[in-house]
């Protein structure tokens, strides 16, 4: 009997001035479309460190969590397979922008004018709205 197991991973939320960051994705699923900054969370490794380093790999920027925004666990949310996000509000402590890993590009859109994102990350970005008011 094989015992199947969902997958773990992490997004980060980075808002400044009305604006969220986005990444676009290099690689399947949703190649070239707009997602949160974020990945799989690696072996021996806490959820925390992974959101760290993941945001790091994909936009250049050293940040802070700020708190956890929710987890999402919804089976369909990934077309890879059950795979469940933990989502963090971050800060930038430093850094520039530059686009590495899994990301071809970076920037900051309007909160009220994102690109159709991947994944369900507008309901991510939504609720860390309406947590921070």
């Amino acid at each position: 009997m094989s015992l199947k197991s969902p997958k773990i991973t992490v997004d980060g939320i980075i808002i400044k001035d009305d604006e969220v960051l986005l990444i676009k994705r290099k690689n399947e699923p949703f190649k070239d479309k707009w997602a949160l900054p974020g990945g799989f969370v690696e072996y021996n490794e806490t959820v925390e460190d992974a959101v760290i380093r993941e945001i790091f790999e994909e936009t250049g920027l050293q940040t802070n969590i700020v708190k956890i925004i929710g987890v999402y666990s919804d089976p369909k949310r990934d077309p890879r397979g059950h795979i469940i996000t933990l989502a963090y509000l971050l800060k930038i402590k430093k850094g520039d922008i530059i686009s590495g890993d899994d990301a071809s590009d970076v920037r900051f859109f309007l909160l009220n004018k994102s690109p159709l994102l991947s994944f369900d990350h507008e309901i991510i970005i939504n609720d860390a709205i309406r947590g921070k008011k």
